[in-house]
């Protein structure tokens, strides 16, 4: 499941480039919130307890599944993800796209791997103007 959540997730990232200047001061939950295509990841964090980690000191980098990718997941996988028996993979899954420190577009386009909160090593490619995941 990893993969295809990752396998269109850089979003955020983008948008945290692109965003106007307020915006990218704030918080990683608030601007993935006001962003519009992020509610299902916001609704992910919440019931992972990863809120009060993300929007404390950070930098941090999520690589951002949208809404749309989530809707691509196998029907009633992530209503058991949302479970609260099932937090700590949820947990482990949502850190696997968290980078410690601030990564721009352009320093994404630039890198080849980085090593995610959760600790596994995450593959960057830079293909036609699109930054991949693994």
């Amino acid at each position: 499941m990893k993969k295809t959540l990752l396998g269109m997730a850089a979003l955020i990232l983008t948008s945290l480039s692109s965003a106007p200047a307020a915006a990218q001061h704030s918080d990683i939950v608030n601007t993935a919130v006001g962003h519009g295509s992020f509610g299902t990841l916001a609704k992910a964090l919440t019931a992972a307890g990863l809120v009060n980690t993300l929007k404390g000191s950070g930098p941090f980098t999520v690589f951002a599944p949208t809404d749309e990718v989530f809707a691509k997941l196998p029907p009633g996988t992530l209503e058991v993800l949302l479970k609260p028996e099932n937090k700590e993979q949820l947990r482990s899954i949502l850190t696997y796209h968290v980078v410690p420190g601030r990564v721009t577009a352009a320093d994404a386009k630039k890198l080849t791997s980085a090593k995610t909160v959760n600790g596994q090593e995450i593959r960057i490619s830079f293909v036609k103007g699109v930054v991949s995941i693994n």
